[in-house]
């Protein structure tokens, strides 16, 4: 592990990348790079707060996939060591050293030390779950009549009169997207209740895709990491017929850093 603090000739009048915030003093990986492979430090002020930054590409915009991937790159590399880290979104940059010293660091230290502080300890991980698509389709079908007997017509309906039954066809696909988002619903709340008692916070996003049931990120002490997953580990056992559950993480802590 190294600790590299403003090195001489790096940075000092180069606009800089901010990856994020961490405490002062904290040892960076040895090996982690940042944009274009360039070297990671820390600028601090002398408070308790510094920024994770490298120097910004030049003659570029910003936004390739590689750049997402160095940003994602070095967060993770802290969240592995066990480092706190307040991340920033991808795109944050300052004009030189002295700009973060005085515009990030000393004019927000008050306010970044208690995000740092409610973040100790703690890890984000995320819960994905997506339907077994046939399993739940046939729970419809055998639950919703209406469904199916629609479903068992238009399947008798001979490929050259396909254009009259163009309605019937629509009307099914809403149908069945009703049902779904009616089991969504239930399913998604009852996977949420049993995750987030072992969890400090939550996040729910609204899920993508018609098959997604449930899409949200915990933010869990690490000290309770082990029930947390535990707790996902049941749910896939009790569900697992027709829920698919990805855990996810440690993440960087995103979902619940203030938008202020």
């Amino acid at each position: 592990m190294s600790t590299p603090h403003n090195p001489p000739g790096s940075g000092d009048r180069v606009p800089q990348y901010v990856y994020g915030v961490t405490r002062s003093g904290t040892p960076l990986p040895a090996d982690v790079a940042g944009l274009d492979d360039r070297p990671v430090s820390l600028v601090e002020n002398g408070g308790v707060c510094a920024a994770i930054v490298s120097d910004l590409p030049t003659g570029r915009a910003l936004g390739e996939r590689a750049d997402l991937v160095a940003h994602q790159r070095v967060l993770n590399a802290l969240v592995d060591a066990g480092t706190v880290v307040l991340p920033f979104r991808f795109g944050a940059a300052l004009a030189d050293h002295a700009a973060v010293e005085k515009e990030l660091l000393a004019a927000n230290s008050e306010r970044l030390g208690q995000v740092l502080d409610q973040l100790d300890g703690r890890v984000e991980l995320r819960v994905k779950a997506t339907y077994v698509q046939d399993t739940v389709l046939g729970e419809i079908m055998t639950a919703e009549p209406e469904i199916a007997e629609l479903s068992r017509r238009l399947r008798e309906v001979p490929p050259d009169a396909a254009d009259a039954v163009y309605y019937d066809r629509i009307r099914l696909g809403e149908l069945i997207a009703q049902a779904m988002e009616r089991r969504r619903e239930h399913d998604g709340q009852a996977l949420l209740d049993g995750a987030a008692p072992a969890a400090e916070a939550f996040t729910r996003k609204t899920p993508a895709r018609e098959e997604d049931v449930l899409d949200a990120s915990f933010l869990v002490r690490a000290d309770h990491r082990e029930a947390f997953e535990q707790a996902v580990d049941e749910l896939g056992r009790e569900h697992g017929d027709r829920i698919r559950i990805r855990l996810i993480g440690p993440l960087p802590p995103y979902d619940f850093v203030p938008e202020e």
